[in-house]
Parts: structure tokens; C-alpha cells; sequence
């Protein structure tokens, strides 16, 4: 597949993951979000390394349209179903901060030792859960 397909195909697929993330973010319980998160990929591909980087790119272009503006865990949600749509096993991190005195909560998404998505202020916090890949 040429790139340019290659960065539609993983566009359309992210922004509409991003809206049902957005939508279940607000609309289910998070103890369901999470059982769904803590669930492994019906199959490893252990040949989709690519695919991880094309859809943490995909999902933080997407997810910075006007139209989208997601935050960190509806981001993290649509990457950790992208990936596992994949079978690419890959784990939805929460952690938290206090920075002056207020609390600062972040999600991110880890394949492997690496973090794929939300990796720039994931350092900076604390991990409280993972669900998904031991």
C-alpha cells in the first residue's frame, strides 16, 4: 500500500475511534472501560511493529482537529483498539501528579518498554493502574 492510502486508511480509522472513545468516555462506567481495557487481543501478530507507529501518529493528528480536540484517555482508549484490533498487545496506563498544589491525572498507551501514545508527560506521572499486556 502506498503511504499516502496508508495515512487515510489509519486517519478515517483513528477519528472514528476517537468519537466512539469520546462517547463511551462519557456515557459508560469506568469500571466497564476499564474491563474492556484489561481484555487481551484475540491473536499476537508479532509482525505489527509499523503498525503501532502509524497509529500513534494517526491518533494524535486526529485527535488535535477542531472537531475531535480529545483528551488523553479518549486518546489512549482508540490507540489500546486500534492496537488490539491488531494484535499487538499493548497496555492503557493512568497515572497522576501534583504539580503546586493541585492533582494532574494523564493515560497513555505502552507496547513493549515503549511508550506509543501520551509518551511526552508520561515521565513526569506516577502509575497507578495498567490494564491490558502483563
Amino acid at each position: 500500500m502506498k503511504p499516502r492510502t496508508m495515512q487515510r486508511t489509519y486517519m478515517r480509522e483513528a477519528a472514528a475511534m476517537l468519537v466512539l472513545a469520546r462517547l463511551a468516555v462519557r456515557f459508560l462506567p469506568a469500571s466497564r472501560l476499564f474491563a474492556w481495557a484489561d481484555r487481551a487481543p484475540r491473536r499476537i501478530s508479532r509482525f505489527a511493529a509499523e503498525d503501532a507507529t502509524w497509529i500513534a501518529w494517526a491518533v494524535d493528528r486526529a485527535g488535535t482537529h477542531r472537531w475531535v480536540n480529545a483528551l488523553c484517555l479518549p486518546r489512549a482508549l482508540a490507540a489500546h483498539a486500534m492496537l488490539r484490533r491488531r494484535g499487538i498487545p499493548s497496555r492503557l496506563c493512568l497515572g497522576v501528579a501534583r504539580s503546586g498544589g493541585e492533582i494532574a491525572a494523564h493515560a497513555w498507551i505502552e507496547v513493549g518498554e515503549r511508550t506509543v501514545v501520551g509518551g511526552d508527560e508520561a515521565s513526569s506521572f506516577t502509575r497507578l493502574a495498567a490494564y491490558g499486556a502483563k
